[in-house]
């Protein structure tokens, strides 16, 4: 398990806000490695030139249930999961080895035991097909309150990933956010990131973008 591997200090002026991003890589294979250390790297050059920096970045890679639970529920702006995704039997995250499985069925009993649910403004479900609508019903079940949910459409590799999370970011990043809750930057961010891709690669951008609020349960649970 590496943990931390990167976090910054707060420190900034008061008409600037600190944004918290949570890279969780559950992939766990050189593929995954390397973009998910192209999307830090992105992330971290928007501190570039700023006395101190305006993001600060939490990258996780672990096999631990218990650590990625926690990664799962940590308070952030954005929740970034770099994985494999499947929805056969109930939408999961996998490794590359199916040595590491997390279910969002799982996740959202042991969040309603613990009272602990998702508590980012924004998720992006960085991994194959999960925008459909049990992916949607599922990440319901555990959140917190209303987020921006982005999933994919399709099949997706490295490259796709990392033209759309670049923009994403650069577009997340590139104001102070006044008058807007983190779930609608991330929203308008995403938007944006979608008209880039598609203007860059000239195809059809494989990441969609929704709102999603809990679900009757996950509000029972976790209110």
């Amino acid at each position: 398990m590496s943990k931390n591997l990167l976090r910054l200090q707060h420190g900034l002026g008061s008409d600037v806000k600190n944004r918290r991003v949570s890279l969780l890589d559950i992939g766990l294979d050189a593929a995954f490695d390397a973009a998910m250390v192209f999307v830090q790297a992105t992330i971290e050059s928007v501190n570039a030139g700023w006395e101190s920096p305006i993001v600060d970045i939490d990258f996780v890679r672990s096999r631990d249930p218990d650590t990625v639970m926690t990664a799962f529920t940590a308070s952030c702006d954005v929740l970034h999961v770099m994985a494999h995704g499947d929805h056969a039997i109930t939408p999961t995250f996998s490794s590359s080895d199916d040595q590491t499985i997390i279910s969002l069925a799982e996740l959202g009993e042991r969040a309603a035991d613990n009272g602990r649910g998702i508590s980012a403004g924004a998720i992006l479900a960085d991994g194959c097909t999960t925008g459909t609508g049990a992916w949607q019903k599922a990440v319901r079940d555990c959140l917190h309150s209303e987020i921006t949910y982005i999933g994919t459409s399709s099949q997706i590799g490295w490259h796709e990933s990392t033209v759309f999370c670049s923009a994403f970011y650069g577009a997340m990043l590139r104001n102070k956010g006044r008058g807007m809750t983190i779930a609608e930057q991330a929203y308008d961010a995403a938007e944006r990131a979608r008209t880039a891709y598609e203007a860059i690669t000239d195809k059809k951008c494989p990441y969609k973008v929704t709102m999603l609020a809990p679900s009757r349960r996950a509000l029972a649970a976790l209110a």
